[in-house]
């Protein structure tokens, strides 16, 4: 790092960004400002993905960051590069799910964006760890002036023994990971594709694979097939986008799910750091344990 160059860091693209000071005013994909905010970093901006309102960032999102006097610029189609400029932000802390492509934006939009502005893409997709996408999230903040608190990782680490403690022996609970789709059909989790599933697993979770088919992180089914698999619990996407299980309270597959399954909010674009990841952890260990 020479005397001109204050702050650099590399992203998952093997891209350098650089800089003559340290940046001050971030503008983030809602789930990297949510994992940023958790290390200290409080985000001059967010921005949603196609699925999100362009008008108002998803709540299932947003972790702990606080919305008040943070600006969101918009999700989908309004999301041009004006829009993305408009609070002048010094760095674009953006994902991708693989390819080095930006989640959430267009990538003519991408493209101008970077022309004005350093954008740093960490790869939050199936072929990273969930430790490992926190690992790179942290080295970002980090190389900003911040990082989680130590008690974080300690508190994750509890969480973490908690849920092995409770897996352990014979009779294991069977957790099924779904995000609902109207009343009468459902998309299955496929674990081995959800880094935060497969943690789960690692920790001694029973996840029951879903039928074989094209999708390659959901298996899209009736109810009856979700009932098929006898979850004692059931991880619900509560993103604003999922349906609500409510519409599914007719089903005759759903009920006999609700019967005996618990259910857990999931929010499968997880906040990255350790004080989220303990927060969702000690909310399966509640279920396990119930």
């Amino acid at each position: 790092m020479n005397e001109r160059t204050a702050w650099q860091f590399t992203d998952d693209r093997g891209q350098l960004s650089a800089t003559g000071e340290r940046p001050q005013r971030v503008l983030a994909y809602v789930q990297a400002g949510a994992t940023l905010w958790d290390h200290g970093i409080r985000p001059a901006g967010i921005f949603g993905s196609g699925h999100d309102d362009p008008a108002a960032p998803d709540p299932a999102k947003t972790g702990s960051l606080p919305l008040d006097g943070i600006a969101y610029a918009g999700a989908g189609s309004t999301l041009d590069t004006d829009a993305l400029l408009s609070g002048g932000p010094d760095l674009v802390v953006a994902v991708s799910y693989g390819g080095g492509q930006v989640y959430g934006l267009d990538p003519e939009t991408a493209k101008h964006l970077e022309e004005q502005v350093p954008v740093v893409v960490i790869d939050v997709g199936q072929g990273r760890t969930l430790t490992g996408i926190g690992d790179r999230f942290a080295e970002l903040a980090h190389s900003i002036g911040a990082q989680e608190p130590a008690a974080a990782a300690r508190a994750r680490d509890a969480a973490e023994a908690r849920v092995r403690a409770l897996t352990a022996g014979p009779g294991r609970a069977r957790v099924l990971a779904l995000s609902p789709a109207g009343p009468d059909l459902t998309h299955l989790a496929r674990p081995r594709m959800w880094p935060e599933l497969r943690v789960l697993a690692d920790l001694g979770v029973h996840l029951p694979e879903p039928p074989e088919g094209p999708g390659a992180n959901w298996s899209t089914t009736g109810w009856a097939e979700a009932a098929a698999l006898r979850p004692d619990v059931v991880l619900a996407d509560v993103r604003a986008h999922a349906t609500p299980l409510d519409a599914a309270r007719g089903d005759a597959g759903w009920a006999a799910v609700a019967d005996t399954a618990r259910v857990v909010p999931w929010n499968p674009e997880p906040v990255c750091s350790a004080r989220a990841h303990a927060r969702f952890l000690e909310s399966v260990a509640d279920a396990l344990q119930a």
